[in-house]
């Protein structure tokens, strides 16, 4: 089972985050950030991972360190979920569609952390939600899952659908990428002969 747990606890947050790589898309997030929890209750459905996320954070701070520290959590329990990542597809690319927005994603399930992050949002905030946490939610998620991560929304107007855009484009690339090749019969899909360096 590709399964992991992570509890992450500071001053800021109380973090516990469960995956399930091989689920079914259960999502069950709970982080009191109700645009938050919809993005990660689409992440689920649409990568097939099952996602836990219960977050109590200083959102009378902000949303800020609840929404990084749910993403730290979330990434370093898919590369504990992965191990060591022998036989997994390693390599997708999507192009997610949201009404007027379209957004690429590609992915390497590599070891290796980088994130590169271009999407424009025409407004500040989604509902109460602040939108340049979008990115800071990625950067926290690629750099913990050891992902190469390349989001890119190409046209878009609504900040609502371009938030979404990116969170279904990882969820598809994702599935994609962690998805078990039955043709590699567990071999390292690297010429190196191991993955994260």
């Amino acid at each position: 089972m590709r399964t992991a747990t992570i509890k992450r606890k500071t001053k800021e947050t109380d973090v516990e985050v469960t995956v399930d790589l091989d689920g079914t898309g259960v999502a069950k997030a709970a982080t009191g950030i109700g645009f938050f929890d919809h993005m990660l209750d689409l992440l689920a459905k649409h990568s097939r991972i099952d996602i836990t996320a219960k977050a109590v954070g200083d959102l009378h701070v902000d949303f800020h360190h609840t929404t990084e520290d749910v993403g730290i959590a979330l990434g370093q329990a898919v590369k504990q979920a992965l191990g060591n990542m022998a036989g997994i597809t390693r390599y997708a690319s999507v192009l997610m569609p949201m009404d007027e927005t379209l957004t690429r994603v590609v992915i390497d399930v590599s070891g290796r952390p980088f994130l590169v992050f271009k999407a424009d949002f025409p407004r500040d905030k989604i509902g109460e939600f602040d939108t340049e946490l979008v990115r800071e939610w990625f950067q926290a998620f690629a750099i913990n899952a050891g992902v190469t991560l390349h989001v890119e929304t190409l046209y878009g107007e609504n900040s609502h659908h371009i938030a979404e855009s990116c969170f279904k484009g990882l969820a598809r690339a994702l599935r994609a990428a962690v998805a078990i090749d039955p043709k590699t019969a567990g071999e390292m899909p690297s010429t190196k002969g191991q993955l994260g360096g």
